[in-house]
């Protein structure tokens, strides 16, 4: 019992890191996305271009994906773990005290997968010579995939679940660690609350300006 319960705190812990790697990462990835809205090219593809060939850059992509296969393959595992150890449904229809996000969080974590593995082939692997197009001109290949409708509902359906999914994994990650405090984590709601909301909301922003109005 104790080892079952040593494990599964180990991958919380190790997920829990992993998910604010994650969380540190979107930021950027925003900033660099903004770079769509503007009418030349350059300094998008010449950022692109910096993020594929600088070599600290692509130390920190190996950890990105090292970080995206935990905290996906640990969160699937912890949830596989939590339904065996619940087998049958409550008596009486009483419902679980774990929050709505808890519930649907590997829901939502599945979202966010399908949406990387979209992403990683419009763009990752033509950068690694995987799918046909040019990996010096990754503006034009953003333009093009956002002139598709149903490539937008896909981008939007999945960003606005993954604001779901922010939220839960930016307050459950510092309970975790343990950084739980009296006055603190209410703040630290507080700011899950706007990153679930702003990161979102600024991915969408591109999608729908580029889609509707370029």
């Amino acid at each position: 019992m104790n080892k079952i319960l040593f494990s599964s705190l180990s991958k919380k812990f190790v997920m829990a890191l992993a998910g604010l790697f994650l969380l540190f990462f979107l930021p950027v990835h925003l900033i660099i996305n903004l770079m769509l809205l503007k009418s030349n090219p350059e300094p998008f593809n010449r950022a692109a271009h910096f993020m594929a060939t600088f070599p600290v850059i692509k130390i920190v992509e190996v950890v990105l994906l090292l970080a995206i296969i935990i905290h996906i393959t640990w969160g699937i595992l912890l949830q596989i773990q939590n339904w065996f150890a619940r087998p049958v449904g409550y008596a009486g229809g009483n419902k679980s005290e774990t929050s709505f996000f808890s519930r649907f969080t590997i829901w939502t974590g599945a979202s966010v997968l399908t949406f990387l593995v979209l992403h990683f082939f419009n763009f990752y692997f033509i950068k690694l010579g995987f799918v046909p197009g040019n990996p010096d001109d990754f503006y034009s290949v953003a333009h093009s995939l956002f002139k598709v409708p149903a490539y937008n509902y896909i981008y939007l359906t999945c960003f606005a679940l993954l604001g779901l999914h922010l939220y839960h994994a930016f307050s459950s990650a510092f309970q975790t660690l343990g950084l739980n405090h009296r006055i603190w984590t209410p703040v630290v709601n507080v700011i899950a609350w706007v990153y679930a909301i702003a990161i979102p909301a600024g991915f969408a922003f591109i999608s729908l300006t580029l889609w509707l109005f370029r």
